[in-house]
């Protein structure tokens, strides 16, 4: 078995790791639509990251809505956060454990995508209880939903972070930092902890989101800057309606969506349909009306509340000041 990895060595070369995850994130991408307003719109390679994008892309639905879209590839929600506000991006995807941004009023939550399931606390094969990961090496991507599932879990067992020796780590280097056995555990999500499984046999799943479903809802989201949303309305309509279009394919044509999400990502079909029966897709019917009754603001009230209980936020936004419902259902009309 390979040495332990120890937070010296880790810290080490992580600086290095954000900056070559920053450089991936604004290089490349791909276009579609041949005029119109242009939108620089960021994902991640998963189902709910890249489905809506995936058929956009597929349905010709930028350029039906006067819109040119190119589309970036990102590592994680908090990423996009800053692009945003870098000017650097128009629009973007989050997972519920980067929701903290928006409610920080740092950017708008313009839609709620789906409900994920995706997340997972892990752990190498005997480590069958959280309990047992005391002065366990455990990673976790910061601010993001694989932060926030190892929280819910380590209160849930009477424990905190301050039980564990956590350690701050990009996604691609938790797969290959939990198959090489470098670390103890990870607080993680679903398509890349299937990787880990292939590689190790035996791999532990100690907690997922449906465990906290009763008190705690998993929102994914889409966002965009502040200033965007001020002053160009009219650009996040328009981007709006592809998205209203887009999630009504997919709630009619999840098969192909899964295809085509595939096929963007080059990734094998069943995996991305693995992927997408980890999370609840919401048709546009259902969303306006979670929206009209107040239970989207409700789900980030919880989110709101769990990030103030862990100490991420002191003053939490209003979600009826950073959630745009009414530009959501305005762009259906």
């Amino acid at each position: 078995m390979p040495p332990t990895i120890t937070r010296r060595h880790l810290s080490a070369g992580l600086a290095g790791l954000c900056a070559m995850a920053l450089l991936t994130a604004c290089g490349g991408g791909t276009s579609s639509g041949a005029s119109g307003d242009k939108v620089r719109f960021g994902y991640i390679n998963d189902f709910n990251g890249a489905s809506l994008i995936a058929i956009a892309d597929a349905k010709g639905l930028w350029k039906k809505h006067g819109l040119t879209a190119e589309s970036k590839v990102f590592t994680n929600g908090p990423l996009q956060i800053q692009a945003l506000g870098t000017d650097n991006l128009d629009f973007g995807y989050i997972g519920p454990g980067a929701m903290w941004l928006p409610a920080s009023g740092q950017a708008k939550v313009v839609a709620i995508n789906t409900l994920g399931n995706s997340d997972r606390v892990i752990a190498q094969p005997g480590i069958d209880s959280m309990e047992k990961l005391k002065g366990k090496t455990v990673a976790v991507p910061e601010g993001t939903s694989g932060d926030m599932i190892l929280s819910l879990a380590l209160k849930q067992a009477g424990m905190t972070k301050k039980d564990l020796d956590v350690v701050p780590m990009d996604p691609s280097t938790i797969v290959s930092a939990v198959s090489s056995k470098q670390v103890d555990g990870a607080g993680f999500w679903y398509p890349a902890a299937a990787t880990i499984k292939k590689q190790v046999p035996g791999l532990e799943e100690l907690a997922r989101n449906s465990d906290f479903e009763d008190d705690v809802a998993f929102p994914t989201a889409f966002v965009a800057g502040n200033k965007l949303v001020e002053d160009q309305p009219e650009k996040v309509k328009k981007v709006l309606a592809v998205l209203r279009d887009a999630i009504a394919f997919r709630s009619a044509h999840t098969d192909e969506a899964v295809r085509l999400t595939a096929g963007k990502l080059g990734i094998p079909v069943d995996q991305v349909e693995a992927d997408a029966s980890n999370n609840k897709l919401l048709s546009v019917e259902e969303l306006d009306t979670l929206t009209r009754d107040g239970t989207i603001a409700t789900w980030l009230k919880g989110m709101n509340d769990y990030f103030v209980d862990t100490g991420k936020l002191k003053k939490p936004v209003d979600p009826n000041t950073y959630y745009t419902g009414d530009l959501f259902i305005g762009a259906g009309k």
